[in-house]
């Protein structure tokens, strides 16, 4: 249990938070003037990316190729994002966007592409960090 736990821990987490901010009726949300647009999509942008590194995270002790667990994460990153937008079409104001699909799927690559390099050049096969000489 301990170990799904640290597994699926932060992307549940990661789930939770995107859930409680899609429920915000429109009305509710802050208004940032000029750079609203900016803040809302880079909102998107990067809870997407934190997701998908969460995911990439979850499959990384597990005995497939690293090219299936970017593919797992992937996927589970367009499919919240797809449910994350039906669920905002259910909330007061607020309205689905295939936009946001997009920019979260962005995101969510993007969180999964760092992860992936971060672990390759500074961690060893066994998880533990690689000791480097300036």
């Amino acid at each position: 249990m301990k170990k799904l736990l640290s597994r699926w821990g932060p992307a549940f987490l990661i789930m939770g938070i995107i859930f409680i901010a899609s429920s915000t009726s429109g009305s509710r949300l802050p208004d940032f003037g000029i750079m609203n647009f900016l803040a809302m999509k880079g909102g998107h942008f990067a809870g997407y990316a934190l997701l998908g590194a969460a995911y990439f995270h979850a499959f990384s002790r597990q005995r497939i190729p690293p090219q299936s667990r970017f593919w797992a994460a992937g996927i589970l990153v367009v499919l919240y994002a797809i449910s994350d937008e039906w669920h905002q079409g259910l909330t007061p104001d607020r309205y689905p966007a295939i936009g946001d699909v997009c920019i979260d799927t962005a995101g969510g690559i993007l969180g999964i592409a760092c992860l992936h390099y971060f672990r390759k050049r500074f961690m060893k096969s066994n998880g533990e960090a690689k000791t480097t000489l300036c």
